[in-house]
């Protein structure tokens, strides 16, 4: 699909319907099937990644029922060993954490992708699996999907340190060592997001997390005496959907937003926190938390952006830099992105996305090995492509406010925010085709 984007006035708005947490729904799909009895689930995100993680749930012996108020799962009493392989289309959430799952269970398992995820590097979970006692086969030594996942249900216990903070990784190994045989240790330079934890420990899991005072965190996981208590959850909006109109509202003069019944788990609120340091007036309000801070976020434009240097807590705010890039080519000044070289091997390599797409809108940037430089001026009219990956499009889209925007692949918008278009027509006209 070509999407076109045009040219926005300042604008005031308050959106309700940003599309649901996307971590928190695939986690509630795979975490459901470690309980006995049903889990009932309202907001589910109904976009192209959690849709491709319930379907591998259902096929793992999960049965979805759709109720008025919501979604109902009814988990198996174990874990089925599936006829078909296991498709996690783009969802890079998914295979990483049913590897984690799949590699303790009984039964052979096959995880498979689209182009992009079948290129994206997995050794990175694939690696610790094996020296806990997993088997798992794939292309490049196990470093690409398909991957073949021969389930062990005598996984040791271990002591894993990270070199970074990866909240898939940790997943991924937290999950193994629910079903170790003894208790495991798992440690990260600095916390990354702590969903799987908080949802995991709502549910009765007995995992600990402390943070020293270094900033390196040590995740203590006792393995399963019973099954899990079910989940019970209004999936809130996801902060790093609902940061694209943050950013709307930041880089239109004398524009407001309202972003409401937001997740504001700290891990996932950074990029609120640099816009902030830009100039933007920000304000949060917690209406409710249960697993989870859910509340409002409020946003005013400043008069100017101002430029800023990004180089900490990468991992709070790694989904939201795209975005973020955008914000910093209409500031005033160079803007600085570094220690972000995750950013290479995301849906494709965003540094690289981001750079020439903001060189066809006359913007000057330059990659770095691990980032990039941007210096501040006027987002023109242009063509650029999404490199089939849904945040790119979406960061596009949002830059088009300024002066218009043609956007190729845009289809991949789906993947995560079925329901962008529908919001970005309250701001400004576009046309798909």
């Amino acid at each position: 699909m070509i999407l076109e984007v045009c040219k926005a006035q300042s604008f005031k708005l308050a959106i309700e319907k940003i599309a649901s947490d996307k971590s928190i729904s695939h986690r509630c799909a795979i975490f459901s099937l470690l309980s006995d009895k049903p889990s009932y689930i309202q907001n589910y995100l109904k976009g192209e990644d959690t849709l491709d993680t319930l379907k591998i749930a259902k096929r793992l012996g999960l049965e979805v029922k759709e109720e008025s108020r919501g979604m109902v799962f009814l988990p198996p009493k174990s874990i089925k060993e599936p006829s078909e392989i296991l498709d996690c289309g783009n969802a890079g959430t998914a295979i990483r954490l049913y590897l984690g799952l799949l590699s303790a269970q009984k039964g052979m398992f096959v995880l498979s992708g689209d182009c992009y995820l079948n290129n994206r590097p997995m050794k990175r979970v694939v690696e610790p699996l094996r020296s806990i006692g997993a088997t798992i086969f794939g292309r490049d030594n196990g470093n690409f999907a398909p991957l073949v996942v021969m389930g062990n249900q005598g996984l040791k216990s271990f002591e894993y340190v990270s070199k970074i903070p990866s909240a898939q990784v940790k997943s991924a190994l937290i999950l193994s060592g629910l079903f170790a045989n003894g208790d495991s240790k798992y440690f990260e330079p600095e916390l990354s997001r702590d969903h799987t934890e908080r949802m995991l420990r709502g549910m009765g899991a007995e995992i600990e997390s402390k943070i020293h005072q270094g900033g390196d965190v040590e995740v203590s996981i006792s393995p399963l005496k019973q099954a899990l208590k079910p989940l019970e959850m209004n999936i809130p909006a996801d902060p790093s959907s609902a940061f694209f109109f943050a950013v709307a509202v930041a880089i239109m003069p004398e524009s407001y937003g309202l972003l409401k019944n937001v997740l504001l788990n700290p891990t996932r609120i950074e990029a609120f926190k640099m816009l902030e340091k830009m100039g933007v007036k920000i304000a949060y309000k917690e209406n409710s938390n249960t697993y989870e801070s859910i509340g409002d976020i409020e946003i005013v434009s400043p008069k100017k952006l101002q430029s800023i240097e990004v180089n900490e807590k990468i991992s709070w705010l790694i989904d939201e830099i795209p975005a973020l890039a955008i914000a910093m080519a209409c500031a005033n000044g160079v803007s600085k992105v570094t220690n972000a070289k995750e950013l290479r091997v995301k849906e494709t390599d965003r540094i690289k996305a981001v750079v020439e797409n903001l060189k066809l809108c006359g913007i000057e940037a330059k990659e770095l090995d691990d980032g990039f430089v941007i210096i501040g001026g006027e987002i023109q009219k242009a063509e650029v492509s999404s490199y089939g990956d849904h945040r790119i499009a979406m960061s596009f889209a949002i830059a088009g406010l300024k002066n218009g925007m043609r956007i190729t692949q845009a289809e991949y918008i789906n993947i995560s925010f079925p329901n962008f278009l529908e919001i970005l027509g309250q701001i400004t006209q576009t046309k798909g085709n």
